[in-house]
């Protein structure tokens, strides 16, 4: 009997990296595309029938991105530029890719050689697809024809700025997935179908049982449950290594992200009467550690990384005292100088006297005496915005309740933990925010929910029923991390300027900036 193997690597949750580079300190970093380029050649030498996908979030998430998306757009893109080198068969769309708005993304699209797949974002108006298309179509000489379909989380609007998706309706992707994997079934008589998925899994992988909150943001679990044709699910967003699974039958695959590793997936075929079969279907992770970044592919963006790094080594401003990250918890603990002066730099922007913000990530270094902006886009790593919207005192109490449910409940014995619903499956430490402008106390032994024990405004008791206009970034205001009591509440302003820009503006002006803190809260425990 006839067979053959078909290869298919996946690249996914690339934000940008093409070096093999930290930024923050300028050392090297097992991450980027010129690693990924490597593997991607490797496996092309050593088989014959390759398919390479990008699975989303690939234009944002580096300050190359960000300069490029802001100081060099009317270049083509780097990160587009490196996938047509690398000849991709197709790409699909991450809720990142429209963070810099829908015309930088059309000029993506513009650059591509490879088509991008979105079957479930659709025009509002039409209710047809809107990006791109819908699918892919490969054949192969043996007859082979390969089904790719582009589906996305239709979780986006409850990210993204408003005018960034105008026009847009992002259709349940199993809705969309049952459709599809029909009519390439039926219609374009597809032997094998791929769905190429910005989600991850809403589940456990061997036991089903829900590992977050059902929202609809991860459907990847459900795609596999419900939608009977597909013999390979690739999926990203979260962040997360999956490979050598199966839900259902299929096989499932997640590379990580920032370029750590390459997924790969092996389809064995079989040609029988009615056609070719895929009778197996197999998942790893290619590790980039142990390979050498790609010098062609890195010579074709030198020009964008060399610009990048002249922007990031311009001096600003300076800090007198100390606002430096040495403890990651220990910022989260009480207020500190580095969350403080964040928080004054949005409530001076908005002409508020509240403000929430987060540190975003483990890794943020703070800010060190000589500041450049190589120094405010490593702790300010997203093109936020702000937005200043009007909350009561029942939805703040709730936010915090929310943010205070980072901490596992603590006994006052050992360790002081995070809650692992902010750990895993994704890190998101991220949704942790500390406020200005109002006294709390976070009391982290007594249960989830019931941790808010002291709230004041202006040195009395917030009540319930109060109105508070308060600064926070576009993605929390949307209610962006579980944050739903911020949903659908009235917008009192907009600053459209990123909050990196803000904080860079302010250095330049005022050239000496003070640490100070006035410890307005802080986590306590028995």
């Amino acid at each position: 009997m006839e067979s053959l193997s078909i290869t298919v690597l996946e690249t996914s949750d690339i934000h940008g990296n093409i070096y093999p580079l930290h930024y923050a300190a300028n050392e090297h970093a097992n991450v980027g595309l010129g690693k990924i380029a490597s593997l991607i050649k490797k496996e092309r030498e050593q088989n014959k029938h390759v398919l390479v996908i990008d699975n989303g979030d690939l234009i944002q998430g580096t300050p190359l991105a960000y300069h490029y998306a802001k100081y060099q757009s009317d270049q083509p893109n780097p990160m587009v530029k490196l996938l047509n080198e690398l000849q991709y068969d197709a790409a699909v769309f991450g809720n990142h890719e429209f963070n810099y708005g829908q015309e930088l993304l059309k000029r993506a699209i513009s650059d591509s050689h490879f088509p991008w797949l979105s079957a479930n974002i659709l025009d509002e108006k039409t209710q047809i697809p809107f990006y791109g298309q819908p699918y892919l179509i490969k054949e192969f000489p043996e007859g082979v024809r390969i089904g790719i379909l582009g589906l996305i989380t239709p979780y986006i609007p409850n990210w993204e700025k408003p005018e960034h998706i105008v026009g847009l309706k992002f259709e349940d992707p199993v809705s969309s997935a049952k459709k599809w994997v029909r009519f390439l079934r039926e219609q374009e008589k597809a032997d094998v179908v791929i769905i190429s998925y910005h989600g991850g899994f809403e589940r456990d992988l061997d036991t089903g049982e829900p590992t977050e909150r059902l929202t609809g943001e991860n459907q990847g679990y459900q795609l596999c449950e419900e939608v009977e044709g597909i013999d390979l699910l690739l999926t990203g967003h979260q962040h997360r290594p999956i490979a050598g699974k199966k839900i259902n039958g299929v096989a499932v695959l997640q590379p990580g992200c920032n370029g750590i590793a390459l997924g790969k997936a092996t389809l064995k075929l079989q040609k029988e009467n009615t056609g070719w079969k895929c009778v197996d279907a197999c998942s790893m992770l290619l590790s980039t550690e142990t390979v050498e970044a790609d010098p062609h592919i890195l010579s074709l963006t030198e020009s964008y990384e060399r610009a990048t790094q002249k922007w990031l080594d311009q001096p600003i401003g300076k800090i007198e005292g100390d606002m430096t990250v040495k403890d990651p918890m220990e910022i989260r603990m009480k207020d500190n100088p580095f969350i403080e002066f964040i928080n004054y730099v949005q409530m001076l922007a908005a002409e508020v006297d509240i403000s929430t913000t987060a540190l975003f990530d483990n890794k943020s270094p703070g800010f060190p005496q000589n500041v450049t902006m190589r120094d405010v886009v490593s702790n300010y790593i997203y093109p936020n915005t702000l937005k200043v919207i009007r909350i009561t005192g029942q939805d703040m109490k709730d936010a915090l309740e929310r943010s205070a449910s980072y901490f596992k409940q603590y006994d006052g014995n050992g360790t002081i933990e995070v809650h692992p619903s902010f750990t895993t499956p994704k890190p998101q430490h991220y949704n942790y925010d500390m406020w200005e402008g109002i006294d709390y106390l976070i009391h982290i032994s007594k249960p989830i929910g019931e941790r808010i024990v002291k709230l004041e405004y202006q040195g009395k008791p917030v009540a319930m029923d109060q109105q508070f206009d308060v600064v926070m970034n576009n993605y929390r205001a949307g209610g962006g991390g579980d944050y739903f009591m911020y949903q659908n509440k009235p917008v009192i302003k907009e600053i459209p300027i990123d909050v990196s820009e803000l904080i860079a503006n302010y250095f330049l002006e005022k050239k000496v900036v003070k640490a100070t803190v006035n410890h307005n809260w802080k986590v306590i425990y028995d």
